[in-house]
This record gives structure tokens, C-alpha cells and sequence, in this order.
């Protein structure tokens, strides 16, 4: 346990001022002293750290486009099999009879754009997700480092009653869809969406705290190679106390008044605005694309430039988003934040293995191919055949498990 704490001190002093206004550069952290930090011992902070396995990969969204078939973009998706392409404003844990997640009382919905390679002919093909990284300080973590695709999910809270946990119903989204730019105003969420190109093996270079350390994280998508990339995405740490969402899925919660908080795995929020107060835990995803298979620099763009595209047709990387729909049975996750425990196997908090959750499916409704080799990426209009030196196009329906 010393060591993942001095691991979070790294994350911590990685960000020695407050993410608010304007773009402070983050900096590689000094020395430290991991006796001074709290540790996980029943009453002290939370944090929740669980794999997710693939629950479908469709282009449909009940957020921000509820009812379409299809959705202007693809996504992957884990979490309860209550999602479809409209969810009501209720409790979806009584709607959903299994989840993908090892935490078998959270049916919450997560969900996020897939990654896409782009051949130098023009046709593409979908990256594939890897497992998190086993991590024997989370304990038994052989879940989340076994998945089918999929992602990490994790919560924070800073120690007993500190945090409100979300009602039934409630929802949000982070991220801009049609973003393609660095945003030049407001807060930096440079801490908040991140890309980090591992720079070895065995995920190399993953020393700090997610989105703390310049010399592997980005906001945009990587410019050169890398032994795979992680997307890792937070939301919003305050909330009105009111709404369950909002029109934008955004203006019900907010960030603290000393900015974003990063991701320490101890805290959520100093002070809440007023419009604002509630406390809520902080919710983090995390996505690992397995990227080796394309770095062949004869299949790059000519100029160099990086070839990966979001399913939203973007490839800078700005885009990235998450969604968020709460599903926890009970007050399952309001014990768990209570629980002063790190990792997948936090006391009292039923667990499920990966069979029953990689059984747990939802039908696609769209059903468009998205295996193999494609002329176009999903959601494009149609595109002639591309030709010269393609490795072929996608055959069949994808299975939405890969």
C-alpha cells in the first residue's frame, strides 16, 4: 500500500498549482514524503477501482441523441444491459437483469467513441481495447486485467461523509462532440481528457497519475507511435442537489471553485460553488487501445502526421467525451464511498466473476459492420472503394464483444 500512496503523491505535486483559468503548465513532481498521505484503512478516503467488460459497440446515444437509430457516431459501451438508444429518468438498476462490471450492483451505463485507424489508402479499421494494467496493490484486480475490451471504472471519495452519492436517474456527460481545437478559454481540462502514448511495452512510462505527466499525456491524440494509447476521462466533481440532468447534460454539476480536480485517488473537490454545493464522488473512466498493430510507417500518411481517428470523425483527439447514466442498486455505491477501501474487492461490496459478465450482451440496433478493413467509418456517407495499398475491407457484422 506505501508504494501506490507514494504513486499518488507523484499525481498529486505533478500539479503543484490549481487547474482553474488559463493554461498552468504541469510540471514532474519534487521529492516527497508518502508517510504524511492518508492511507485506505475503513475510515479514510475511497477509491474504486473495476474492470467493465464490453457490453455492446452500436451508434446509438440516449443522452445526447435519445431515440436515434442510428446516432450521428459510434460508440463502446459497458455497464448494464438496460442501455438502449432511449433510458427513462429512473432507476436503472431495476431495469437491468446483469452488468459487464466485476462490482455486480452497478448497472450504471458508461460509455465512450471507439478509436479508429486510417489507412494511408483511406479505408480504416477499428482499434482494439486491451485490459487495465494488474495492479497487486488494487487486490484482487485479475478482472480488470482479463477483459474483453471494454474499460476501467473508477470513484473517489475523500473519506466518510464527504461525498453525496447520485439518486436514481441521475446522469451527465463530459467532453464536446465537435471540438477539434485545444479550447483557448475557461478552464484547462488538460487533467480532465488525456491521451497517454506508452512509450514501451508493457505499458511504458505509465509512472504518474493520469494526465499529470507532459512528457506521455496530451489532450490531442499522440503525434508518433506508441506501444498502445489510454484515454482517460473525468467528470465533474459538484452538483445542484436538484436536477438528475440537464439540457446539455452539463449544466447540473460543475467543477470546484479552485478548478478541476485531478486525480489523486483522495479527493473530489475543496469548495463546491454555491450554485453548486453538493459534493459528489469522482467518477474517472479509463480506455486502453491497442495500437502496436498499426505502426507500420509504410501505412502512415505520407507526411508523417498521426493517423488515428475518434468515430466521431476527429482526429486531433479534442473530442474526446464520456457519458455517465447512474445505476448502482440501492445504496450500494453510497456504502462503498463510506468504506475507507481501494480497488476491486472493497469489504461488504458484492463482486461477480468474468463469466456472467461477459454473458451479459444487449442486441445491436444499428448492426452496421464495423470488423475488418472498412471503405468508411461508421456514420460517413458511403466513399468509393479505395485502392493501392490497403490490407483489404471489413466482411460481416461485427459481435460487438471485440
Amino acid at each position: 500500500m506505501r508504494t501506490f500512496l507514494g504513486i499518488l503523491a507523484l499525481g498529486a505535486l505533478a500539479h503543484s498549482s490549481p487547474s482553474g483559468l488559463g493554461k498552468s503548465p504541469r510540471q514532474l513532481p519534487p521529492d516527497f514524503d508518502p508517510s504524511t498521505l492518508p492511507t485506505y484503512n475503513g475510515t479514510g478516503p475511497t477509491m474504486l477501482r473495476f474492470g467493465c467488460n464490453q457490453l455492446s459497440i452500436d451508434r446509438i446515444d440516449p443522452l445526447v441523441n435519445p431515440g436515434a437509430v442510428p446516432s450521428p457516431h459510434q460508440h463502446q459501451i459497458v455497464g448494464g444491459n438496460a442501455f438502449s438508444a432511449s433510458m427513462p429518468l429512473s432507476d436503472i438498476a431495476s431495469l437491468s437483469t446483469c452488468t459487464t462490471c466485476s462490482y455486480s450492483d452497478d448497472f450504471s451505463n458508461y460509455w465512450t467513441s471507439n478509436l479508429y485507424f486510417r489507412a494511408r489508402n483511406g479505408s480504416y479499421k477499428r482499434v482494439p481495447q486491451f485490459p487495465g494494467r494488474f495492479q497487486p496493490f488494487f487486490g484482487n484486480n485479475s478482472f480488470a486485467s482479463s477483459t474483453n475490451g471494454g474499460m476501467l471504472v473508477y470513484y473517489v471519495s475523500p473519506g466518510q461523509n464527504k461525498v453525496t452519492s447520485f439518486p436514481p436517474g441521475f446522469r451527465m456527460f463530459f467532453g464536446d462532440a465537435a471540438l477539434r481545437e485545444e479550447p483557448s478559454g475557461g478552464y484547462n481540462l488538460s487533467t480532465q481528457t488525456c491521451f497517454r502514448c506508452y512509450n514501451a511495452p508493457d505499458f511504458g512510462g505509465d509512472e504518474f497519475r493520469p494526465c499529470l505527466d507532459p512528457r506521455v499525456d496530451t489532450m490531442h491524440l499522440p503525434d508518433g507511435p506508441c506501444f498502445g494509447i489510454r484515454s482517460n476521462i473525468l467528470f465533474p466533481t459538484c452538483w445542484d442537489g436538484v436536477r438528475l440532468d440537464s439540457g446539455d447534460h452539463k449544466a447540473h454539476v460543475a467543477y470546484p471553485v479552485e478548478g478541476p480536480h485531478i486525480f489523486d485517488g483522495i479527493g473530489t473537490a475543496e469548495t463546491c460553488p454555491p450554485s453548486h454545493p453538493v459534493k459528489i464522488p469522482q467518477v474517472m473512466v479509463e480506455i486502453n487501445w491497442d495500437t502496436t498493430g498499426f505502426n507500420d510507417p509504410e501505412e502512415w500518411p505520407e507526411d508523417g502526421s498521426q493517423p488515428f481517428v475518434l468515430s466521431t470523425g476527429d482526429g486531433t483527439g479534442y473530442s474526446q467525451h464520456a457519458d455517465y447514466v447512474f445505476g448502482w442498486r440501492g445504496n450500494s455505491l453510497e456504502v462503498a464511498m463510506e468504506a475507507g477501501c481501494a480497488g476491486a474487492d472493497c469489504p461488504g461490496m458484492a463482486t461477480q466473476t468474468m463469466q456472467p459478465a461477459d454473458a451479459c450482451e444487449v442486441p445491436e440496433l444499428v448492426g452496421e459492420n464495423y470488423s475488418g478493413w472498412l471503405d468508411t467509418l461508421p456514420g460517413d456517407p458511403p466513399q468509393p472503394t479505395p485502392t493501392g495499398k490497403g490490407k483489404g475491407k471489413g466482411k460481416g457484422k461485427g459481435k460487438g464483444k471485440r
